[in-house]
């Protein structure tokens, strides 16, 4: 039996194209999408970068399986589900997902060579539409609209000044104090009587504006 030792003489696992795109996420959740080399990866694995490309040709190769490796991760709906049920759990999961992969969100739709659980990740989402009653023209725009709105969000999330509620309350706070109220009565209002009442996390924003949007996609289909 053959084995991979390193320069210590411990034995290391040997690299696999599962082991490689568990690396390529880990680089990217850790350091962000523009530190995802080559040579940054082999480093992560504790490789040589030569033996990647045994697994995979280049980086655009290494991107689409990311890619699919985040689709995955994304709780999928099914057509024995009430739609609206559906839509809004896979949209809730979805948001979850890029929150832990937030380099994710621009790199979701720009893929051309799709992987096997984006394609079945997107025949699901239309297949329910289409099941519960939408024609195809319909299915096409809701599945538009929620992806437009779910990756939207994430994305604004990903760059906020905040990471809780806590801390939410503190940068509001301290922006209230830096502003006039006389002169930005407006948001003024909204800071003191919304945003700093006890409970509030922005968080609760996506469900109500996604509930918004499954009650309009309702009248419409």
């Amino acid at each position: 039996m053959s084995t991979n030792a390193n320069k210590s003489g411990k034995t290391r696992k040997p690299l696999t194209r599962e082991r490689l795109l568990a690396g390529a996420i880990a680089v990217a959740d850790q350091e962000g999408i523009e530190s995802l080399t080559m040579r940054r990866l082999s480093k992560e694995l504790g490789v040589e970068p030569m033996s990647l490309y045994h697994h995979m040709a280049n980086k655009e190769e290494i991107l689409d399986g990311i890619v699919d490796e985040v689709f995955s991760e994304i709780d999928m709906p099914s057509e024995a589900d009430d739609w609206r049920e559906a839509m809004r759990l896979r949209a809730i999961s979805a948001r979850v997902v890029l929150g832990r992969h937030p380099w994710a969100t621009a790199l979701m739709d720009s893929r051309t060579t799709p992987g096997p659980a984006t394609l079945r990740h997107h025949n699901a989402v239309i297949g329910t539409l289409r099941t519960a009653g939408f024609s195809v023209e319909m299915a096409a725009h809701a599945f538009s609209v929620l992806d437009s709105y779910i990756y939207g969000f994430a994305l604004q999330e990903v760059n906020l000044p905040f990471d809780s509620p806590e801390s939410l309350a503190e940068v509001a706070q301290m922006i209230l104090e830096s502003m006039p109220a006389e002169k930005y009565p407006h948001l003024a209002e909204l800071t003191i009587e919304h945003v700093l009442k006890p409970g509030y996390d922005y968080g609760h924003e996506f469900e109500y504006g996604l509930d918004l949007i499954i009650d309009g996609l309702e009248r419409s289909a």
